[in-house]
């Protein structure tokens, strides 16, 4: 049964490198922490706080540096891991080395805290975990996304594995309890300061379920207080040539006592349990079966072995407000279902009933959202497809040269949806990037007369242009653009009546970087036999609308004639 467990455990890394390589491209929110890795893998840091030598034109959050400053820590740790392998592959895609790191660091988490739970629960809880965390779509495909939230997501896991409960009390319970404690810590003070609700809950019940004594929470507290300020302040003073700087109190002073987080948009309280919650418990049979025979039976509250008082031992602790005893307690209810299946019905029927719909939300996660998802980067796709565009003419017209200045303007939406300074070719190479989003200066036409290539919004109604393309049309009025690339995205799901002919973009294109060719094909022969055989002509399936298009300027005698 261990390697039974060691193989399925194994889902965790596979489901998140699957999602990795499907959706490679990053969008706005995730800019900040991939531009830092590219920066520091590409220059370093900088040398001090007050580094006079410093080319500030190398390190993108100088030119870009968002409302508040963010932590460059993950980021740096991310650079560090990679510098390895990269000795050993120099062509190796770098922004997909770094988020590998990240999403199998989440991914060892994951199995970490699964381990904890088949320890403490037994094996039928744990493997429950497994198949209902591998079966959501959000975590999965997150888990490997540069942010702050999935930078202490895998630190908040490892914590909240230590603070399982042993099936019977050791000695060693206290200093678990305090490295949660500290671990969390480090994690709020480096990456999300909102973690200091949970830290303040956790130490509460801790003390008042006598699980950790006042002195071991002091240490734990000053450890966790002392590593992650010495950590974010000496390299992100560093980072940002600011000292002393700590990125995280920057933002909850901005967000919290400034009160400018509402410029952002805001939600009804109820948003956690109305729409966050459901995203990454997505199986509805969790809510209608699993969690409330998790409350409701005595066994899911006490771990395998007995103590003195099992239930006033856990019952607190894991009704704690966060997602990790949101995912324990379908765990738990699935697992004691799972268990006493042959001496119910009910139990009998539910766990069909959990099998069939987790197997149903698994396929929908990796077949239906995760294309749908990985269509919502066309940015990324276009500036690539220009590359490519341009080797290709490169290679088989006039110019032989190889530092011969290509000048491209990226739009807003590209750079929003998958541009980083990783996808663009390096300085070295004569190709010389503009993101300028000063609307007077991009009236001129001495703006846009020196561009080879633009990279701005497309749309599917003929004849219309979005702001950037306007503007470019009326300075330059006279100049002859081609249009050679445009790339769809994500524009909802499309029912399809018998008859209607099913395209496919999405799921081919995703299929095609899984497995190949020969693999689409297979695709498209079980689709339309399911569809004939089965479901009367009718079909589901991405719908999608040209995003982003690639305009190259045609010059006469240029080298890109």
């Amino acid at each position: 049964m261990g390697y039974a467990f060691a193989v399925l455990a194994l889902l965790f890394p596979a489901l998140i490198l699957l999602h990795l390589l499907v959706a490679p491209y990053t969008k706005v929110e995730e800019s900040f922490h991939v531009q830092a890795v590219h920066d520091i893998l590409a220059n370093g840091l900088p040398n001090g706080f007050n580094d006079l030598n410093l080319n500030r034109a190398d390190y993108d959050h100088f030119s870009f540096p968002g409302a508040v400053p963010r932590s460059a820590v993950g980021a740096a740790v991310l650079a560090m891991l990679s510098k390895p392998v990269i000795l050993l592959s120099e062509g190796i895609n770098r922004q997909i080395l770094a988020r590998a790191i990240l999403g199998l660091f989440n991914a060892s988490a994951l199995v970490a805290y699964a381990r904890g739970l088949r320890r403490s629960f037994g094996q039928p809880a744990a493997v429950w975990y497994i198949l209902l965390q591998a079966s959501q779509f959000h975590l999965m495909f997150y888990a490997s996304r540069p942010l702050s939230n999935m930078f202490a997501f895998g630190i908040t896991t490892l914590a909240m594995r230590l603070l399982l409960p042993s099936p019977v009390p050791t000695s060693q319970d206290q200093n678990q309890c305090g490295l949660a404690l500290a671990l969390l810590t480090v994690a709020g003070v480096v990456f999300r300061s909102e973690l200091a609700l949970l830290v303040g809950t956790q130490t509460l019940f801790l003390l008042s379920t006598k699980r950790i004594n006042l002195q071991h929470t002091i240490i734990a507290g000053l450890v966790g207080l002392i590593t992650g300020l010495a950590l974010t302040i000496y390299l992100d003073s560093t980072f940002w040539q600011i000292f002393p700087l700590w990125p995280e109190f920057e933002a909850f002073r901005f967000n919290v006592l400034a009160g400018q987080s509402s410029e952002w948009g805001t939600d009804p309280w109820p948003f956690y349990f109305q729409n966050a919650l459901p995203r990454l418990l997505f199986n509805p049979l969790i809510y209608l079966l699993a969690i409330p025979v998790a409350l409701r039976q005595p066994a899911t509250r006490s771990p395998r072995s007995g103590t003195s008082n099992p239930g006033a031992f856990l019952r607190r602790p894991l009704q704690l407000p966060a997602t990790q005893g949101m995912a324990l307690h379908p765990a738990l209810g699935a697992g004691y279902l799972w268990t006493h299946r042959s001496r119910s019905l009910f139990a009998r029927l539910a766990t069909r009933a959990l099998a069939i719909s987790t197997l149903a939300v698994f396929c929908l996660s990796n077949f239906v959202l995760l294309p749908a998802s990985a269509a919502n980067y066309p940015g990324g796709q276009a500036i690539d497809a220009m590359h490519h565009q341009h080797s290709i003419l490169h290679d088989t017209k006039l110019h032989s040269g190889t530092n011969f200045p290509v000048n491209v303007y990226l739009g807003n939406l590209a750079c929003q949806t998958g541009v980083t300074r990783f996808l663009q070719q390096p300085p070295s190479s004569g190709w010389v990037y503009d993101k300028t989003e000063d609307k007077a200066v991009k009236s001129t036409s001495g703006f846009w007369e020196r561009f080879d290539y633009v990279v701005v919004e497309a749309d599917e109604e003929n004849g219309l242009m979005d702001a950037d393309e306007t503007s470019l049309r009326r300075a330059l009025p006279s100049s002859d653009w081609e249009r050679v690339h445009v790339v769809d995205s994500f524009a909802g799901i499309s029912v399809l009546k018998p008859g209607t002919p099913a395209t496919g973009t999405a799921e081919r294109r995703v299929i095609s970087a899984i497995a190949g060719a020969r693999a689409v094909d297979l695709f498209e022969g079980l689709r339309d036999y399911v569809r004939d055989s089965l479901l009367r002509g009718w079909w589901v399936e991405v719908k999608m609308r040209p995003r982003v298009q690639v305009l190259r300027r045609v010059r006469e005698g240029s080298h890109l004639v």
